[in-house]
């Protein structure tokens, strides 16, 4: 692929980060203490630029994709400010991180502990789905850092539970998920009840026109930091595609498990109903499964998520909702099984394996009916990606009729490849 002057810039910025210790962004010596302790060396791209600038007060505005260590840049700044500062009062916080979904809230949380472990900062994080009652108590004698999904929060502060008069910072976190969860309203509430003087910090993946509407609303003048390209997978995933009848998908995805020896797998699917039906495929099959999705309890989802990551189950399947937040380190292998309807979410879904300059691999299951999701996909990567097969595995043949099998099945020529993409 040509490399354009963005991905020379991009290029550039990494090589500085890499150069540069964490050390010389001013952090105090328990952060840094924590950062050694968990074996980071260099700050990513997005931490070298965001943090400074954090750090110096001034809002901003946050361009980074999944993977890039987006939750440090602004979590250890947010910890720094706080060492000088008077704990919150009853009920009352410093630092509300506002978040879609209760998975990447616990992962923020997370987080948050990892890089605040040698210093005293109290820290809450409250979502749906589970006793309000807890939550009410945590907050009573007042927290630093509140960790909050939107519907919760707006709950909390209905019954009085929380109140922001303390507040000094606000991040607006995974904003373009926000809004494509409908939350638009829900967050204008929340942001309605802030106080005015207060330091705004928005991240989001891109800078859609809803994104920047949405910041012209709630920051004054922020500074603009975007060090991922838009719409791009790490050049650390292998992508493939495989061509297979629908009926046939989950046979072949046990087949690859069990050939390839794969240990732990993130598979996509798009419904809850689907992710349940593969997961008893595979159990019969043999394979330890488990599915997280929107109707799971929450401490189903937080008991299937810690199992894969302690490797007791083999494969765990998701919905894109469900997915979200999920922070797993090194993981090998994401499978679509289904692909996804909107094309940005692959790029998503695949992030979540080749982080941090690890190597991965994105392996998706393709039917003739998903040709057109396909072919959206090549085009806002702008790349193709390989179609591979198995020889050792019975593909039967796709028997969906219509122009969209044949243009499927058709090689497409590198030359017009080329020239529909520089169109």
């Amino acid at each position: 692929m040509i490399k354009t002057f963005e991905d020379k810039k991009e290029e550039q910025v990494e090589a500085h980060s890499d150069a540069l210790s964490f050390d010389s962004l001013g952090l105090s010596e328990p952060l840094l203490k924590a950062i050694a302790y968990h074996g980071y060396k260099h700050p990513s791209a997005i931490q070298a630029k965001a943090i400074p600038l954090i750090m110096n007060g001034d809002d901003v505005m946050a361009a980074a994709q999944t993977g890039t260590g987006k939750t440090a840049s602004f979590a250890l700044p947010i910890l720094e400010s706080l060492l000088t500062k008077k704990q919150s009062s009853q009920r009352q916080t410093t630092v509300l991180i506002l978040t879609p979904t209760r998975e990447l809230a616990a992962q923020i949380l997370a987080s948050l502990e990892t890089y605040g472990k040698y210093v005293s900062i109290r820290t809450a994080v409250v979502f749906g789905g589970v006793n309000i009652n807890p939550q009410k108590n945590k907050l009573k004698n007042g927290v630093e850092i509140l960790v909050a999904t939107p519907g919760r929060l707006l709950d909390l502060y209905r019954q009085k539970a929380i109140r922001f008069d303390d507040l000094d910072t606000f991040v607006l976190d995974e904003a373009d998920r926000m809004l494509d969860m409908g939350f638009i309203h829900d967050i204008r509430k929340v942001i309605s009840l802030l106080p005015k003087n207060r330091q705004t910090l928005l991240f989001s993946a891109t800078f859609s026109n809803d994104i920047r509407k949405l910041a012209k609303s709630i920051i004054k003048n922020p500074t603009e930091v975007s060090v991922t390209p838009r719409n791009t997978a790490a050049a650390t995933i292998a992508q493939a595609v495989y061509n297979v009848k629908k009926s046939q998908k989950s046979a072949l995805l046990s087949h690859l498990v069990s050939q390839h020896s794969w240990e732990q797998v993130l598979v996509f699917t798009k419904t809850k109903h689907g992710a349940n039906r593969l997961t008893d495929y595979l159990k019969e099959a043999g394979l330890k499964s488990m599915a997280i999705h929107g109707n799971k309890s929450q401490s189903a989802r937080t008991k299937a998520l810690a199992d894969f990551k302690k490797n007791k189950i083999r494969i765990l399947i998701a919905t894109d909702i469900a997915s979200r937040g999920l922070d797993i380190d090194q993981l090998p292998h994401v499978v679509n099984y289904d692909l996804p309807y909107v094309a940005e979410d692959y790029v998503h879904r695949i992030g979540r394996t080749g982080r941090a300059g690890a190597s991965g691999e994105a392996i998706s299951l393709v039917s003739a009916d998903e040709a057109k999701l396909l072919a959206a996909i090549q085009r806002l990567i702008k790349q193709e990606i390989p179609i591979k097969t198995c020889n050792s595995f019975k593909f039967e043949k796709d028997d969906k009729k219509g122009s969209d099998q044949r243009r499927f099945f058709r090689k497409r020529s590198k030359k017009s490849h080329s020239d529909k993409f520089r169109r």
